[in-house]
């Protein structure tokens, strides 16, 4: 039985086969009514900040500036996802205590989640494990779990944020994380070994300003709300085939 991640395409495999991740589940099943809002406002500031490029692409015709502007969106999320898989990589060594060169642009987010780390002492009990969960069917993988005794009573499921803002939507990542049934370490992914008791979910919001930590609430509750998520993402595929051939008209008569 073997549980693996392939950090270049996000993919897990359980027991050989495929299986949906947390955040994937999530991106189906919860609605984002802001996230129209944002595209459009993206596309809007690109042609703000960059009207040379877009009358140089204007040039090249319409079907090509309008394909060129559809990107800006998907270019400045994952530009954002590059920066937030740096910054997680430097935190996990950072968490133990480990020396890190750190690149100009990613000091201030370092530095503020080192003073969060002191200020709160925060103790590392595990990072960056993949999990799954059989039982339901989803795998993932979480960015730490540790002891906050100045904050909370037992372990807390901690969740890193490195986006612009943190949503309560996290929750429900923490809490499928957190009832997961097993982790597996990088080192030894053919040994399931049980998830400890998760008293806590909370997130950590990285910024250049300094690290944030917000409590996420009920376990249960954000459980609870996952578990419908996931229950809408399953039917993606049922919705989709619903549609067929219209009924044949039926002969009537007079």
């Amino acid at each position: 039985m073997t549980l693996t991640f392939s950090p270049g395409n996000h993919q897990y495999r359980l027991d050989g086969k495929r299986l949906p991740s947390v955040t994937g589940i999530i991106g189906k099943g919860v609605p984002k009514p802001a996230l129209p809002y944002w595209s459009a406002r993206t596309v809007a500031e690109y042609v703000a900040d960059h009207l040379d490029a877009v009358e140089t692409w204007r040039g090249m015709g319409r079907s090509q500036l309008i394909a060129a502007l559809k990107e800006t969106p998907w270019a400045a999320r994952d530009a954002a996802a590059v920066r937030g898989t740096e910054i997680h990589s430097i935190g996990e060594r950072v968490i133990h205590g480990e020396e890190v060169e750190v690149a100009p642009e990613h000091a201030g987010h370092v530095e503020g989640y080192v003073r969060f780390l002191d200020q709160f002492g925060v103790e590392p009990v595990l990072t960056e494990c993949s999990v799954g969960n059989r039982g339901v069917g989803y795998v993932g993988r979480f960015d730490a779990i540790v002891r906050i005794p100045s904050w909370r009573d037992g372990l807390i499921l901690l969740d890193l944020k490195t986006s612009n803002g943190v949503y309560g939507e996290t929750s429900l990542q923490a809490a499928a994380y957190a009832r997961a049934e097993f982790y597996v370490t990088d080192d030894d992914a053919d040994t399931e070994i049980d998830m400890p008791p998760i008293g806590t979910i909370a997130v950590a919001h990285v910024t250049e300003s300094g690290t944030y930590l917000y409590d996420l609430g009920s376990l249960d509750d954000a459980w609870a709300e996952f578990l419908a998520a996931k229950a809408i993402a399953d039917g993606e595929t049922r919705r989709k085939n619903l549609i067929g051939d219209a009924a044949a008209p039926v002969a009537v008569t007079a």
